[in-house]
């Protein structure tokens, strides 16, 4: 079983930034370690080096990741480069079009009043309250109904008894 005092090593937090910045979930790296997830998490609250480069390096892959579907958002170009014998022949500007689904995901997750899926305007908005509002009226009405008949009911039942 490991020891956290192992893993506090300047070797080691590298090894774990690495980990990270890969990708690797918390229980990935746990089980990289040789611990339970859980143990791992304990590490982070009692050690603030062990949670500051596990951090990084989850930013570091978030922010490349952000970079990567940024750029199948807008599209870009890239040369294709030829070479023979060491020598460069041919260079080619390739151009990758704008992903639509890229820009939607994107969208969605940056802006998400303006593009999430159903949209509720003003309108629909007043008639969703107005229908609530006519629901809770019925829910009541309906409520006072089953009491009163209740009562009458229970009131008819002791009157009958001989």
């Amino acid at each position: 079983m490991a020891k956290i005092n192992d893993w506090l090593e300047e070797d080691k937090l590298i090894l774990l930034e690495g980990w990270a910045r890969d990708g690797l979930t918390n229980e990935q790296i746990a089980n990289n370690i040789g611990i339970n997830v859980k143990t791992l998490y304990d590490w982070k609250n009692k050690n603030s080096n062990i949670c500051n480069v596990l951090k990084k390096g989850k930013e570091v892959a978030d922010y490349e990741v952000e970079n990567a579907l940024y750029k199948r958002a807008v599209g870009y170009r890239y040369d294709e480069i030829t070479y023979e014998n060491g020598v460069e022949t041919k260079r080619i500007t390739k151009e990758v079009a704008p992903d639509t689904l890229a820009q939607i995901y994107w969208l969605k997750n940056r802006k998400p009043n303006n593009w999430k899926d159903k949209v509720v305007d003003s309108e629909n908005e007043e008639a969703i309250i107005n229908a609530k509002d006519i629901l809770v009226k019925i829910r009541k009405t309906a409520d006072d109904r089953y009491e009163r008949d209740w009562i009458k009911w229970e009131t008819s039942r002791i009157h009958t008894k001989c």
